[in-house]
């Protein structure tokens, strides 16, 4: 499994004309959610583009060079962040008064908790997805702003990533990059 889930796995930008069943990605967050958070904050929010309606609001949103194989993937996951996290920690964290760790913070202070944490879960995602089948396209070249006012305007929800989710083409795919090794980036004291 962690051949598929790391040296095997690449990002993809060609897709199969494969759709994604709802199923699989429900299967995938159900694996994902259990990864872990700081307190069980869970503050990440999915909104799946798959419809070619959604998809066509998705489009304005993107950089030039990620449009193509975004419009062309069978689903794109917007990895957002709930700015009022602390609110579900009742549930999520019940043991302690969680939430008043949380709720009188200042803005800036809260999205970095919440982007962490988000980021995580959104990893842990992509993980789960890898481990389904399922191939993944990250990116960050979109319009952060008009993601948001498109698909999370009236929440407390702010964008993250996005992901391009289905069956890539894997004759496409360009050699991989090199990566730093293990004494270029790490130190044991």
């Amino acid at each position: 499994m962690p051949d598929k889930l790391f040296t095997e796995a690449r990002t993809h930008s060609y897709w199969q004309d494969k759709p994604v069943d709802d199923a699989l990605l429900i299967k995938a967050y159900d694996l994902a959610k259990m990864g872990p958070t700081s307190a069980n904050m869970c503050p990440l929010r999915i909104v799946f583009v798959k419809t070619p309606e959604a998809k066509a609001r998705l489009k304005p949103c993107l950089d030039a060079g990620n449009v193509e194989k975004t419009m062309a993937a069978p689903v794109t996951a917007l990895f957002a962040y709930d700015m009022a996290f602390y609110e579900n920690l009742p549930k999520l964290f019940p043991h302690v008064d969680a939430k008043a760790w949380f709720k009188d913070l200042p803005e800036a202070a809260l999205q970095v908790i919440a982007l962490r944490n988000g980021s995580l879960q959104a990893a842990y995602f992509m993980l789960a997805a890898r481990g389904l089948g399922l191939d993944c396209g990250p990116m960050s070249g979109f319009k952060n702003a008009k993601v948001d006012a498109e698909f999370f305007a009236g929440t407390t929800y702010k964008s993250n990533f996005i992901c391009s989710l289905g069956y890539g083409v894997k004759e496409k795919l360009h050699p991989r990059n090199p990566r730093l090794d293990f004494a270029e980036v790490c130190k044991i004291v």
